[in-house]
């Protein structure tokens, strides 16, 4: 095997991870949410949703909780802490009247096959409450089968038992996601965040024994205090935990953005080089102990539902990551969710008082979005395709938008030479083709070909690596 072929087939370089360094987009919609429009027009959601031409297509549901027991200093989500748990109440009726306000919207043969809370801590709710909205989900859509379903949520391990497990089982949810970041105390003591090891491993026990189909486990790299030394030791206890799925984000610094982020002391963050190591460490781990490197900050096991969907090429990006259905819809419901129906996206109401203002004028609390234009979806299509997959085929999209693709995208090829030069990927005649090492820099690759870059401030996205 000679270099070049050798420098393809590797999977971590850090040398270039440092040369392509860089701000942008994670890439769960195109165009990014921060090129949404507040003068977005609500009739072009509706028409989207009515469209009788989707109408064999499934659904996905995406249902934002936006309360926390208490605020984790790295978080960016739209979330509220507050030990009052009295709020939920008026927030679950308004979630039930977006419900039947979305509902009729659809039609009702078309099949929920994927179902996600989030948050916030969806936990946050009572067993009582979350029976109640779930049951008002059944009541406005059709929702599949256990078998044929991913429905999940995310839960706090610090303010979940065994027996909130089964009642989440119970009332429909089959996959489980568990907030972990990082197992050291001296990083949890850092990001106000204190979750012993037996309190996590527990609840995975649970889980398991319980019937849930798969449990993944968020974990953080670049956070302050950290080092290959102690996030090793969390990565080696993460493996003998042996979760379904891994997501490894990078923390995204962004104070300007999000107040909560200024109670992190800068100075403890690990510098670039240090940062570019934690990620490798966790690519060597993971990769070892047979996970399977789906793309940016995913692994799976070899089993899992997200490998079948990217080996048969049916795997998408949105609002939560990978997921598993390309062809389905999804309606965001509950405050600051985003919902992607056709060529639209559409945005509610971030903030409770203008979203509760909405529903009791009786209409979609939907703040912001935008209608993809012919170029937009073509975008779209090629950026998926390379986030999702790792290439790119050009005829289908030559047949499905009447171009040549080399002489559409002459440009944004020529901006991917360097990359070609340094063994990430391949510019063939008929496809592009990320290789391994491409992949980590995948975002990069992608951002080729966003046209809303330009003139686009760097400091709205997290950096790529």
């Amino acid at each position: 095997m000679n270099s070049a072929t050798r420098s393809a087939n590797a999977l971590f370089r850090p040398d270039l991870l440092a040369k392509y360094g860089a701000n942008g987009p994670r890439y769960t919609s195109y165009p990014p949410a921060p090129q949404f429009r507040d003068d977005f027009a609500p009739a072009d959601y509706v028409r989207a949703a009515r469209d009788p031409g989707a109408s064999a297509s499934a659904l996905s549901l995406y249902v934002h909780i936006p309360f926390c027991d208490t605020a984790c200093f790295y978080c960016g989500c739209n979330r509220i802490a507050t030990g009052n748990h009295r709020r939920a109440r008026p927030y679950l009726d308004q979630l039930k009247r977006e419900m039947r306000l979305q509902a009729a919207l659809f039609d009702p043969a078309r099949p929920v096959t994927q179902l996600h809370w989030g948050g916030g801590t969806p936990t946050f709710l009572s067993d009582d409450e979350t029976a109640e909205l779930m049951a008002a989900t059944r009541e406005h859509f059709t929702l599949a089968a256990d078998a044929d379903a991913e429905f999940s949520i995310e839960i706090d391990p610090r303010t979940v038992t065994p027996a909130t497990l089964v009642h989440l089982r119970t009332i429909g949810f089959n996959r489980l996601s568990l907030g972990v970041q990082d197992f050291d105390p001296a990083v949890q003591r850092a990001i106000n965040r204190l979750q012993p090891l037996d309190m996590t491993a527990s609840l995975l026990a649970a889980a398991r024994a319980t019937g849930f189909h798969s449990v993944s486990v968020d974990l953080i790299y670049g956070l302050p205090h950290q080092t290959v030394a102690s996030f090793g030791r969390t990565l080696d206890t993460i493996v003998e935990l042996a979760p379904d799925r891994l997501s490894v984000f990078g923390y995204a610094h962004l104070p300007q953005l999000f107040k909560m982020q200024r109670r992190i002391d800068a100075a403890a963050l690990p510098p670039p080089d240090a940062r570019v190591a934690l990620l490798g460490l966790a690519i060597d781990v993971l990769t070892a102990a047979g996970y399977v490197y789906i793309g940016m900050d995913h692994f799976a096991r070899p089993s899992d539902a997200l490998v079948h969907a990217q080996r048969n090429g049916t795997l998408q990006r949105n609002f939560q990551g990978y997921s598993t259905r390309a062809d389905a819809d999804l309606i965001g419901i509950g405050a600051s969710s985003i919902g992607k129906v056709g060529d639209v996206y559409a945005q509610n109401e971030k903030a409770l008082p203008a979203y509760g203002a909405a529903l009791d004028a009786g209409r979609l609390p939907i703040a912001r979005g935008v209608r993809l234009s012919v170029d937009d979806r073509l975008r779209r299509d090629v950026i998926m395709q390379i986030m999702c997959n790792a290439v790119l085929p050009y005829a289908p999209l030559e047949a499905a938008y009447g171009i040549r693709f080399a002489e559409r995208f002459a440009r944004e090829l020529d901006a991917l030479r360097p990359f070609e030069r340094d063994g990430l990927l391949t510019i063939g005649a008929d496809r592009l083709t990320i290789h391994p090492a491409g992949r980590l820099v995948v975002r990069n690759v992608a951002m080729a070909f966003d046209a809303t870059l330009a003139g686009a401030p760097a400091a709205r996205y997290s950096q790529t690596v």
